[in-house]
């Protein structure tokens, strides 16, 4: 006999204000400014981050374990929403420059939070893939919003890779169902984790599904050789939408490979040697690339890049140590990242962005943004005492003590390639220009300034600090239930 599944909308109330902003602006964008409707999803996005804090005091799950607002989804939901206002408080100042100042932007920035958020939710591989899908129709929109020929080849490339990536990951979720019987995350690890519990055949048909969904995610967090699509499209599209994907869309992406091969699929057997075999290449690639860019948006593709090696590095790790690393780590490369192309989409005066070579002279007239932009660099370096030496350190460490040495050797390697192609730029910024003046964009730019000055303040404060966030995502129970049970 069938039975009524449990419902419960509590779970869906921070999902559920996020998509009352997308609705809204989709109709009241007939009737009220962009700027307007920009304010008001500003204030559903606090209010979603409100009661993910109100669930934190007690978690809860609905539908049948298919939506989990555990502390996992509440970690990570919250550092998607940080990304997510940062990505609008900057629009209000930069979408009029961009050609993308109107309603049918934030509509279609809203439903991909949205998205991104049923992810970080998910507790069945379909609720994971309904969010991915919401989440990359509408991200290939946004990349070609603009009205010019670099955006919509950046979002014809993202929307053809990117339909193949999510094949071969609906694929792989077919074949994990033909071998399990199940989509639920917690029934999948129950029976993969039970000796013997799966007949030879089975096993095979689970490594083929493991590894095609592993190719899916590789793609959506750009994990090479899946990444070519990356620095066409962040250079091609808006800043403040290459903002949104590199931030926002990659802790998404990593919220559900974490519940996928932290959580279902942990005990199956070959995914581990495959992916440390595409983050050696993604660190290698990602970090030496970086060196030979000359537009600065480019080398920030490639930084991208290389930090996906570096955040995957967390996947490796056992979920107690590496969940918590990716979440610290996370939430530090969200604020930098968007900092750093917050001050870019200020200053640039097109959308191609700054060559790097332009930056020279930068702090003798923007000497605000050059010191904010030269610390935001300086801990995507991994310095210390900035946040990101930490959120490289767990990272490693995360990989190190699971048996993965050689692996956290060549990271810790190629960090100091990164230190040239990002310290090169920070140098250029202080050297005296003895060319022409430079024109810069020029205006007052509010929104942009407070959220450098908090990205700012929250670098310096979580590297001095680090248990104010760690303390939240750091114990190890949080961790040890990814499935839900």
């Amino acid at each position: 006999m069938l039975t009524a599944p449990e419902v419960n909308m509590t779970p869906l109330v921070p999902i559920l204000l996020v998509l009352l902003g997308a609705i809204s602006s989709t109709v009241l964008g007939f009737f009220l400014p962009r700027r307007t409707l920009t304010l008001i999803n500003l204030g559903l996005l606090v209010a979603s981050l409100v009661s993910m804090a109100v669930l934190w005091a007690n978690p809860v799950a609905a539908f049948g374990g298919g939506l989990l607002a555990d502390h996992a989804a509440l970690g990570m939901g919250m550092i998607i929403v940080v990304g997510s206002l940062m990505t609008l408080l900057i629009s209000l100042d930069t979408a009029w420059r961009a050609r993308v100042s109107f309603p049918e932007f934030d509509a279609l920035l809203m439903y991909a939070i949205t998205g991104c958020l049923l992810i970080a939710f998910s507790g069945d591989l379909i609720v994971m893939l309904i969010g991915l899908e919401i989440m990359s129709l509408s991200g290939y929109v946004l990349a070609t919003l603009q009205d010019s020929r670099r955006a919509e080849e950046a979002g014809l490339k993202y929307f053809l890779l990117g339909s193949a990536g999510s094949a071969i990951l609906i694929y792989g979720l077919a074949l994990v169902y033909g071998a399990t019987g199940s989509f639920n995350y917690g029934v999948i690890a129950e029976k993969i984790g039970t000796v013997n519990a799966l007949v030879p055949t089975n096993t095979g048909i689970l490594v083929a599904g493991a590894l095609l969904l592993l190719a899916g995610f590789a793609f959506k967090v750009a994990l090479a050789p899946f990444h070519q699509w990356t620095p066409d499209v962040y250079s091609g599209a808006p800043t403040s939408v290459s903002l949104f994907l590199s931030t926002v869309v990659k802790v998404a992406a990593f919220a559900g490979m974490l519940r996928v091969f932290g959580g279902a699929l942990a005990d199956a057997p070959m995914w581990a040697s495959v992916l440390q075999i595409l983050v050696a290449a993604t660190l290698v690639i990602g970090n030496f690339a970086a060196l030979y860019q000359t537009n600065f948006k480019r080398l920030m593709a490639y930084s991208a890049i290389a930090h996906t090696g570096f955040l995957a590095m967390c996947i490796l790790g056992t979920p107690e140590m590496g969940g918590a690393a990716l979440a610290y780590y996370l939430l530090i490369y969200t604020v930098t990242t968007a900092a750093v192309l917050a001050i870019i989409a200020a200053l640039q005066r097109s959308e191609k962005g700054f060559d790097i070579g332009d930056m020279r002279g930068l702090f003798y007239r923007q000497p605000a943004y050059a010191v904010a932009l030269a610390l935001c660099l300086a801990s995507l370096a991994g310095l210390p005492p900035l946040a990101g030496f930490f959120g490289k350190l767990m990272a490693f460490q995360a990989a190190f003590n699971n048996g993965y040495r050689w692996l956290a050797v060549l990271a810790a390697l190629t960090s100091v390639a990164s230190l040239v192609y990002y310290l090169k730029p920070a140098m250029l910024m202080f050297m005296p220009d003895r060319t022409p003046a430079r024109e810069y964009a020029h205006g007052v730019r509010p929104a942009t300034t407070f959220t450098v000055g908090a990205a700012i303040a929250a670098t310096v404060l979580l590297g001095l600090l680090p248990n104010l966030w760690y303390g939240l995502v750091g114990r190890p129970d949080i961790w040890q239930r990814l499935t839900g049970q």
